[in-house]
Protein backbone atom coordinates (compact mmCIF):
# COMPACT_ATOMS: atom_id res chain seq x y z
CA UNK A 1 0.00 0.00 0.00
CA UNK A 2 1.13 3.57 -0.75
CA UNK A 3 1.87 5.73 2.30
CA UNK A 4 -0.44 8.70 2.90
CA UNK A 5 0.81 12.07 1.70
CA UNK A 6 0.92 13.20 5.32
CA UNK A 7 0.21 11.65 8.72
CA UNK A 8 0.63 12.22 12.42
CA UNK A 9 0.76 9.14 14.61
CA UNK A 10 0.02 9.15 18.35
CA UNK A 11 1.22 12.76 18.64
CA UNK A 12 1.26 14.36 22.09
CA UNK A 13 2.32 17.88 23.03
CA UNK A 14 2.85 18.91 26.66
CA UNK A 15 3.70 22.33 28.06
CA UNK A 16 4.81 21.57 31.61
CA UNK A 17 1.76 20.05 33.30
CA UNK A 18 -0.62 21.02 30.45
CA UNK A 19 -1.32 18.45 27.72
CA UNK A 20 -2.48 20.48 24.71
CA UNK A 21 -2.58 17.57 22.25
CA UNK A 22 -3.07 14.06 23.57
CA UNK A 23 -2.30 10.93 21.49
CA UNK A 24 -3.78 12.24 18.22
CA UNK A 25 -3.45 10.36 14.93
CA UNK A 26 -4.69 11.47 11.52
CA UNK A 27 -3.70 11.04 7.90
CA UNK A 28 -4.34 12.82 4.64
CA UNK A 29 -4.06 11.21 1.21
CA UNK A 30 -3.05 12.88 -2.02
CA UNK A 31 -5.91 15.03 -3.30
CA UNK A 32 -7.93 15.00 -0.07
CA UNK A 33 -9.55 18.00 1.58
CA UNK A 34 -9.68 17.48 5.35
CA UNK A 35 -11.32 19.69 7.97
CA UNK A 36 -10.03 19.99 11.55
CA UNK A 37 -12.64 21.31 13.99
CA UNK A 38 -13.29 21.65 17.71
CA UNK A 39 -14.35 24.19 20.29
CA UNK A 40 -11.99 26.96 21.39
CA UNK A 41 -9.11 25.43 23.35
CA UNK A 42 -9.54 22.01 21.75
CA UNK A 43 -5.91 21.95 20.57
CA UNK A 44 -6.45 22.66 16.86
CA UNK A 45 -3.83 25.40 16.47
CA UNK A 46 -1.29 23.47 18.57
CA UNK A 47 -1.75 20.43 16.34
CA UNK A 48 -1.47 22.66 13.27
CA UNK A 49 1.83 24.04 14.57
CA UNK A 50 3.14 20.52 15.14
CA UNK A 51 2.14 19.59 11.59
CA UNK A 52 3.78 22.62 9.98
CA UNK A 53 6.91 22.66 12.15
CA UNK A 54 6.20 25.81 14.15
CA UNK A 55 6.42 23.63 17.29
CA UNK A 56 7.90 20.24 18.14
CA UNK A 57 6.13 17.13 19.38
CA UNK A 58 6.64 15.77 22.89
CA UNK A 59 6.04 12.25 21.63
CA UNK A 60 4.69 10.57 18.51
CA UNK A 61 5.61 10.89 14.85
CA UNK A 62 4.98 13.33 12.00
CA UNK A 63 5.50 11.82 8.54
CA UNK A 64 5.55 13.03 4.95
CA UNK A 65 5.05 10.23 2.42
CA UNK A 66 6.26 7.78 5.03
CA UNK A 67 9.34 9.87 5.93
CA UNK A 68 9.77 11.08 9.52
CA UNK A 69 9.86 14.90 9.50
CA UNK A 70 9.11 15.86 13.11
CA UNK A 71 12.65 17.29 13.52
CA UNK A 72 12.40 19.42 10.35
CA UNK A 73 12.09 23.21 10.48
CA UNK A 74 9.12 24.93 8.77
CA UNK A 75 11.27 25.98 5.78
CA UNK A 76 12.43 22.39 5.29
CA UNK A 77 8.82 21.20 5.29
CA UNK A 78 7.99 23.92 2.78
CA UNK A 79 10.67 22.52 0.49
CA UNK A 80 9.02 19.11 0.72
CA UNK A 81 5.74 20.64 -0.49
CA UNK A 82 3.90 22.03 2.55
CA UNK A 83 2.57 25.60 2.81
CA UNK A 84 0.39 27.34 5.38
CA UNK A 85 -1.57 30.47 6.19
CA UNK A 86 -2.17 31.95 9.64
CA UNK A 87 -5.25 32.82 11.63
CA UNK A 88 -4.14 36.46 11.77
CA UNK A 89 -3.51 38.05 8.37
CA UNK A 90 0.21 38.56 7.77
CA UNK A 91 0.41 40.60 4.58
CA UNK A 92 2.83 43.43 3.85
CA UNK A 93 0.10 46.01 4.13
CA UNK A 94 1.94 48.87 2.40
CA UNK A 95 3.08 46.83 -0.59
CA UNK A 96 0.98 46.22 -3.68
CA UNK A 97 -0.95 43.00 -4.14
CA UNK A 98 1.41 41.94 -6.94
CA UNK A 99 4.52 42.69 -4.87
CA UNK A 100 3.15 40.67 -1.94
CA UNK A 101 3.06 37.66 -4.24
CA UNK A 102 6.29 38.37 -6.14
CA UNK A 103 8.23 38.68 -2.88
CA UNK A 104 7.57 35.08 -1.91
CA UNK A 105 7.91 33.44 -5.34
CA UNK A 106 10.86 31.03 -5.59
CA UNK A 107 13.99 32.72 -6.96
CA UNK A 108 14.69 32.31 -10.67
CA UNK A 109 18.10 31.95 -12.28
CA UNK A 110 19.38 35.31 -13.41
CA UNK A 111 18.03 37.24 -10.43
CA UNK A 112 21.34 37.58 -8.56
CA UNK A 113 22.69 40.92 -7.30
CA UNK A 114 25.11 41.47 -10.19
CA UNK A 115 22.51 40.60 -12.82
CA UNK A 116 20.05 42.93 -11.11
CA UNK A 117 22.45 45.89 -10.85
CA UNK A 118 23.64 45.50 -14.46
CA UNK A 119 20.16 44.73 -15.82
CA UNK A 120 21.54 41.77 -17.74
CA UNK A 121 19.32 39.96 -20.29
CA UNK A 122 19.02 37.00 -17.90
CA UNK A 123 17.66 39.34 -15.24
CA UNK A 124 15.14 40.91 -17.61
CA UNK A 125 13.92 37.45 -18.68
CA UNK A 126 13.61 36.37 -15.06
CA UNK A 127 11.74 39.57 -14.19
CA UNK A 128 9.29 39.03 -17.05
CA UNK A 129 8.77 35.44 -15.90
CA UNK A 130 8.01 36.59 -12.36
CA UNK A 131 5.46 39.13 -13.63
CA UNK A 132 3.79 36.39 -15.67
CA UNK A 133 3.70 34.01 -12.69
CA UNK A 134 2.19 36.72 -10.48
CA UNK A 135 -0.47 37.59 -13.07
CA UNK A 136 -1.40 33.93 -13.52
CA UNK A 137 -1.66 33.26 -9.79
CA UNK A 138 -3.68 36.40 -9.06
CA UNK A 139 -6.01 35.52 -11.92
CA UNK A 140 -6.55 32.04 -10.46
CA UNK A 141 -7.60 33.60 -7.16
CA UNK A 142 -9.74 36.39 -8.63
CA UNK A 143 -7.33 39.19 -7.73
CA UNK A 144 -5.89 40.16 -11.12
CA UNK A 145 -7.78 43.47 -11.20
CA UNK A 146 -6.31 44.40 -7.80
CA UNK A 147 -2.67 43.73 -8.72
CA UNK A 148 -1.55 47.35 -8.30
CA UNK A 149 -3.71 48.06 -5.23
CA UNK A 150 -2.18 48.47 -1.79
CA UNK A 151 -2.67 45.17 0.06
CA UNK A 152 -3.90 46.93 3.20
CA UNK A 153 -6.68 48.63 1.21
CA UNK A 154 -8.24 45.37 0.01
CA UNK A 155 -11.58 44.24 1.44
CA UNK A 156 -11.10 41.69 4.21
CA UNK A 157 -12.21 38.75 2.06
CA UNK A 158 -9.71 39.66 -0.67
CA UNK A 159 -6.93 39.92 1.92
CA UNK A 160 -7.71 36.35 2.89
CA UNK A 161 -7.48 35.34 -0.79
CA UNK A 162 -4.15 37.13 -1.11
CA UNK A 163 -2.79 35.14 1.83
CA UNK A 164 -3.81 31.93 0.07
CA UNK A 165 -2.21 33.21 -3.16
CA UNK A 166 1.09 33.73 -1.33
CA UNK A 167 0.89 30.24 0.17
CA UNK A 168 0.30 28.81 -3.32
CA UNK A 169 3.47 30.45 -4.69
CA UNK A 170 5.64 27.43 -4.00
CA UNK A 171 3.25 25.04 -5.76
CA UNK A 172 2.60 23.04 -2.57
CA UNK A 173 1.31 19.50 -2.47
CA UNK A 174 -0.35 20.24 0.90
CA UNK A 175 -1.94 23.59 1.75
CA UNK A 176 -2.61 24.11 5.47
CA UNK A 177 -5.16 26.86 6.17
CA UNK A 178 -5.79 28.27 9.64
CA UNK A 179 -9.38 29.61 9.74
CA UNK A 180 -9.48 31.01 6.17
CA UNK A 181 -13.18 31.92 6.52
CA UNK A 182 -12.73 33.93 9.75
CA UNK A 183 -14.54 37.25 9.41
CA UNK A 184 -16.08 36.43 6.02
CA UNK A 185 -19.75 37.02 5.22
CA UNK A 186 -21.89 34.17 3.75
CA UNK A 187 -21.23 35.27 0.15
CA UNK A 188 -17.48 35.38 0.74
CA UNK A 189 -17.57 31.99 2.51
CA UNK A 190 -19.37 30.46 -0.49
CA UNK A 191 -16.72 31.94 -2.81
CA UNK A 192 -14.01 30.50 -0.55
CA UNK A 193 -15.59 27.06 -0.88
CA UNK A 194 -15.40 27.31 -4.67
CA UNK A 195 -11.79 28.48 -4.50
CA UNK A 196 -10.65 25.62 -2.25
CA UNK A 197 -12.40 23.03 -4.38
CA UNK A 198 -10.73 24.56 -7.45
CA UNK A 199 -7.32 24.43 -5.78
CA UNK A 200 -7.82 20.75 -5.11
CA UNK A 201 -9.20 19.91 -8.56
CA UNK A 202 -7.17 22.23 -10.82
CA UNK A 203 -3.90 22.53 -8.92
CA UNK A 204 -4.08 18.98 -7.54
CA UNK A 205 -3.26 20.34 -4.09
CA UNK A 206 -4.36 18.59 -0.91
CA UNK A 207 -5.89 20.84 1.75
CA UNK A 208 -5.99 20.68 5.54
CA UNK A 209 -8.03 23.43 7.19
CA UNK A 210 -8.95 24.54 10.67
CA UNK A 211 -12.31 26.23 10.48
CA UNK A 212 -15.25 27.34 12.64
CA UNK A 213 -17.54 28.13 9.69
CA UNK A 214 -19.55 24.92 9.40
CA UNK A 215 -20.85 25.86 5.93
CA UNK A 216 -17.23 25.67 4.75
CA UNK A 217 -16.18 22.54 6.65
CA UNK A 218 -19.32 20.49 6.00
CA UNK A 219 -19.66 21.74 2.44
CA UNK A 220 -16.27 20.77 1.02
CA UNK A 221 -14.42 18.35 3.32
CA UNK A 222 -13.84 14.74 2.30
CA UNK A 223 -13.48 13.89 5.94
CA UNK A 224 -13.38 15.79 9.21
CA UNK A 225 -11.30 15.31 12.36
CA UNK A 226 -12.79 16.59 15.62
CA UNK A 227 -10.73 17.50 18.70
CA UNK A 228 -11.95 18.01 22.25
CA UNK A 229 -9.54 19.04 25.03
CA UNK A 230 -6.61 17.82 22.96
CA UNK A 231 -8.06 14.40 22.14
CA UNK A 232 -9.49 13.19 18.85
CA UNK A 233 -13.12 12.24 19.40
CA UNK A 234 -14.25 11.71 15.80
CA UNK A 235 -12.83 11.18 12.32
CA UNK A 236 -15.21 10.57 9.44
CA UNK A 237 -17.26 11.98 6.60
CA UNK A 238 -19.21 15.22 7.15
CA UNK A 239 -22.39 13.18 7.54
CA UNK A 240 -20.84 10.86 10.11
CA UNK A 241 -19.43 13.76 12.11
CA UNK A 242 -22.69 15.71 11.90
CA UNK A 243 -24.54 12.77 13.50
CA UNK A 244 -21.88 11.78 16.05
CA UNK A 245 -23.25 12.05 19.60
CA UNK A 246 -19.85 12.79 21.13
CA UNK A 247 -19.28 15.62 18.66
CA UNK A 248 -22.69 17.15 19.31
CA UNK A 249 -22.17 17.04 23.07
CA UNK A 250 -18.55 18.22 23.10
CA UNK A 251 -18.38 20.62 20.18
CA UNK A 252 -21.65 22.38 20.94
CA UNK A 253 -21.43 21.93 24.73
CA UNK A 254 -24.84 20.34 25.29
CA UNK A 255 -26.28 17.53 27.35
CA UNK A 256 -27.51 14.33 25.75
CA UNK A 257 -31.20 15.23 25.89
CA UNK A 258 -30.41 18.37 23.86
CA UNK A 259 -28.68 16.48 21.06
CA UNK A 260 -31.59 16.50 18.62
CA UNK A 261 -31.87 20.26 18.77
CA UNK A 262 -28.09 20.64 18.55
CA UNK A 263 -27.96 18.39 15.50
CA UNK A 264 -30.54 20.62 13.83
CA UNK A 265 -28.29 23.63 14.56
CA UNK A 266 -25.29 21.92 12.96
CA UNK A 267 -27.29 21.03 9.85
CA UNK A 268 -28.61 24.58 9.59
CA UNK A 269 -25.10 26.08 9.90
CA UNK A 270 -23.81 23.70 7.24
CA UNK A 271 -26.29 24.93 4.63
CA UNK A 272 -24.91 27.57 2.21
Amino acid sequence: MTAPLFEVEHVTKRYGGLTAVNDVSLSLDQGELVGLIGANGAGKTTLFNLITGADTVTSGAVRWQGRDIDKMAPWERARLGMARTFQNIRLWQDMSVADNVAAVLPARSGTGICASVLRLPAFRRAEAGIREDVHTLLGRLGLADEASARAGDLPYGDQRRLEIARAMCTGPELLCLDEPAAGLNPRESAALNELLLSIREVDKTSVLLIEHDMSVVMGISDHIVVLDYGRKIADGTPQQVREDHAVIAAYLGVEEDEETEALREVEQEARP
